[in-house]
């Protein structure tokens, strides 16, 4: 028996008690498919904590605040931990796919906003635009690299020069 499968949802689906302690659950509103990215990614970085800690961490960190187990509570989303969520989920999804991939900004407001999402487009791109500057993501229009600020229209997001 795994100490999941003696795991109780709190009745209002904010956490889950396991042995006796309690632990935030993932954010319901993640889209299945975007969610299974998350845990995936989650599980390739707690395999590594062993190995190579320096680099896992970051990356354990960054699932979970995506998933909405770390951070601003789910059920009480701030603008601050909208934006901090925005770029977790951005790296996350970028570390999950193949290095050469792409992300929409949309997927990032997806795992953030849930139904949501759209709500959040114009922070997802203000959060990419500061993870551009800073040379962790390169935003591109038609596979093109392009200054997200003069960029109209979809853009896409792939792994920055600072990765």
């Amino acid at each position: 028996m795994s100490s999941r499968d003696d795991a109780t949802l709190t009745a209002d689906g904010r956490y889950l008690i396991v042995s006796g302690r309690r632990w935030r659950a993932t954010d319901p509103a993640i889209p299945e498919p975007l969610r299974q990215e998350l845990v995936d990614e989650l599980m390739a970085a707690r395999r590594l904590v062993r190995t190579d800690p320096e680099t896992a961490r970051p990356r354990v960190q960054d699932a979970k605040v995506a998933l909405g187990e770390r951070g601003d509570p789910w059920w009480e989303p701030t603008p601050d931990g909208q934006r901090v969520r925005l770029a977790a989920a951005i790296r996350t999804l970028l570390r999950h796919r193949r290095p050469e991939a792409t992300i929409c900004p949309s997927d990032a407001a997806r795992v953030a906003g849930g139904e949501t999402w759209r709500d959040l487009m114009d922070a997802a791109r203000e959060v990419a635009a500061e993870l551009a500057r800073d040379g962790v993501v390169t935003v591109r229009q038609h596979g093109e690299d392009v200054d997200i600020t003069a960029a109209t229209g979809p853009i896409r997001l792939a792994r920055g020069p600072a990765w």
